[in-house]
Formats: structure tokens, sequence, C-alpha cells
């Protein structure tokens, strides 16, 4: 799996307007948090017990158009979720899985705070809140 900071992802999406974006954090965090302009909600768990999505795969094929090869980039919060369900797509054959690192928020400072090191957020790429 290739891992891509947040810029290097965003510049893949200019690139390639046919690549993926898909935030796979859960409905709450898409929504409240806010996301990337131009990313796919597929959540890879949810709430209320964060249970895994059984349809994961099967979402995203159907977005992927059945093609395993097309780019398909995951963001989840701070690029742990997203890294664990690139492994799920390459296990179900897509063979260009992205892995945003440090994803939407980034990791915690010292304060234990997100978005104040890095992440997609942080570096001021596009993206909104609903």
């Amino acid at each position: 799996m290739k891992q891509l900071l947040p810029r290097e992802a965003y510049a893949l999406m200019q690139a390639q307007p046919d690549a993926l974006l898909i935030d796979c954090r859960s409905e709450a965090e898409y929504f409240f948090v806010g996301h990337p302009i131009g990313s796919v909600h597929v959540p890879w768990v949810d709430g209320p017990d964060f249970e895994p999505n059984p349809h994961f795969i099967g979402e995203v094929r159907k977005l992927a158009g059945n093609i395993g090869d097309r780019p398909v980039m995951l963001i989840c919060r701070s690029g742990r979720r997203s890294h664990d369900a690139g492994l799920a797509l390459e296990a179900a054959g897509f063979t260009q899985v992205i892995n945003v690192v440090h994803g939407f928020e980034g990791d915690l400072n010292e304060q234990h705070r997100r978005s104040t090191l890095n992440g997609w957020r942080f570096d001021g790429l596009p993206w909104e809140q609903l």
C-alpha cells in the first residue's frame, strides 16, 4: 500500500480525476468534524458500537466501478483506520490503494489536541463541514 502525505494525496486528486478519495471515518466525524471536499463517505467502522462495516468492500467496489486498479485513497482521522481499511481492499484485489498519512485531523500534540501538527485540515487543503 502506498503512503501519501495529505498534500501529495491532494496533488494526485488534481492529476488523476478518476482517483477516489474515500473518507472511512464514522458518520458523525464525517459530518460534524468536516471532510475533504471531493471525498466520498464509506465508514470502515461506525457507531453506535463502532462495529466493522460488513459492506465496506462492496461499497468501495461499486464506487470504483468494479475496477480494481483504479486509484483508491483512504483517509480517516489520523491514518490508522484508513491503513486497516486499505489492507482489506488489497486483500480483496484492489491494486492501487493509497493511505493518507496523518489523516484529516493529524497526530495529537502535547496537549492531546489534533489539527495542530499535521493532517489534511492543518495543511489548509479544501474541506467542508456540514
